[in-house]
């Protein structure tokens, strides 16, 4: 199998992610919701905390505008209870207008002395419908104008959306040098074009291997014409246990109890529900054999009551650290894993995993924030 040049070509470790669900996407048995799983300040940073224990390197925050916490709110608090993992914020451009939302991440950048990662996502808003140009135009606007705002002494910015002159950038610029990473995932044009020209890390869902590295070839062919190359990354759940038969009883377990039509819900109450992305997961389910398994060990029963990422790798120990091992030998960097319910699924890919993993921080490898002591699991309880 072919494999794309990364921009952490030398790096043999990887960026091992976790998710804390801010949208109330935690659940013991999927599509059905319980409160003490609902999102919350209280059980969202509690997510984070277990994380940072267990040694993942950086933490996704999504966003929603259904359900759940705000995005850099829950960051900027969430940056005084931890002092270690790295934060993903998901930011929805066009909420904010792009100055403010510069000022914004390059403060929280300093709240926490570079931890900081920015997931950058193109979506309509609440009650609008807006052609995917437009959203794609919009997202690249943003993302010029915060580069700007990071790195030069003025703004001056004029697009389709968006006019900018002569505005100082003394208050707006972050911690790290050029601002933090951005991470990017999108499988239309636009959004290939948006990625390979301005941002760090393309990011995937799970699918057959063959469909993974064919899209990454498009992604670095879409690179190579900026003269850039890029590093990749996967967002994929995961259920390990000591044995296979445990992790598959529990994946069967965890739908043991979902209301197709109530599935459906989930699925279409989410903005990106129409999206090619989220066709692309379907489609996995579609030539799912009858257990749910498009590939050995990929299981996409999840997106049965879930839009977005729909597939968990599901195995023993052995068996998920040789498909992170496949992938990394694809060119994969940096994986966002996640199960459910969260902080007790964290503690078990921190015990049979996670010891056996090279992890490291993206932003030390790029040289964007300092580099910190080398990240270990802490004990229950245990604060660094």
């Amino acid at each position: 199998m072919t494999v794309v040049p990364v921009k952490s070509q030398d790096l043999d470790a990887a960026e091992v992610s976790w998710f804390s669900a801010l949208c109330s996407d935690d659940y013991r048995h999927l599509g059905v919701p319980e409160g003490d799983l609902r999102s919350s300040w209280a059980h969202c940073s509690d997510i984070v905390r277990e994380a940072e224990r267990q040694g993942f390197r950086n933490i996704l925050c999504p966003s929603s505008y259904q359900v759940g916490q705000d995005t850099l709110s829950f960051v900027a608090g969430a940056s005084q209870v931890t002092n270690r993992i790295n934060f993903l914020a998901a930011v929805r451009c066009g909420e904010m207008q792009p100055i403010m939302l510069a000022r914004t991440i390059a403060t929280l950048d300093h709240m926490l002395e570079g931890r900081l990662t920015v997931n950058i996502i193109s979506s309509d808003f609440p009650g609008q419908s807006e052609p995917s140009e437009y959203r794609y135009q919009r997202s690249r606007e943003v993302v010029e104008i915060l580069k700007q705002a990071w790195t030069r002494d003025e703004i001056n910015f004029e697009g389709e959306i968006y006019n900018f002159k002569g505005l100082t950038t003394d208050p707006a610029k972050p911690y790290q040098t050029g601002g933090p990473l951005l991470y990017f995932g999108g499988y239309s044009p636009a959004a290939v074009e948006l990625c390979a020209e301005h941002c760090d890390v393309y990011l995937m869902w799970p699918e057959p291997r063959e469909d993974l590295a064919a899209r990454m070839q498009t992604v670095h062919a879409a690179a190579e014409r900026y003269g850039r190359v890029l590093d990749y990354g996967l967002r994929v759940h995961v259920i390990v246990r000591d044995t296979e038969a445990e992790a598959k009883e529990y994946a069967d377990h965890l739908v043991s109890q979902l209301d197709d039509e109530e599935g459906r819900k989930i699925r279409e109450r989410a903005h990106d529900a129409a999206s090619l992305g989220v066709s692309r997961q379907a489609r996995n389910r579609d030539l799912a054999d009858q257990s749910g398994y498009v590939e050995p060990n990929l299981w996409t029963g999840v997106g049965r009551a879930r839009s977005g990422c729909g597939a968990a790798l599901v195995g023993s120990a052995d068996q998920v650290l040789s498909k992170l091992e496949d992938y990394r030998k694809m060119g994969i960097r940096s994986f966002i894993l996640s199960g459910y319910p969260h902080i007790d699924e964290a503690r078990q890919f921190g015990r049979l995993v996670m010891p056996h993993l090279d992890t490291v921080s993206l932003p030390e490898v790029y040289g964007r924030a300092p580099m910190g002591p080398p990240a270990t699991p802490l004990a229950a309880g245990e604060r660094r």
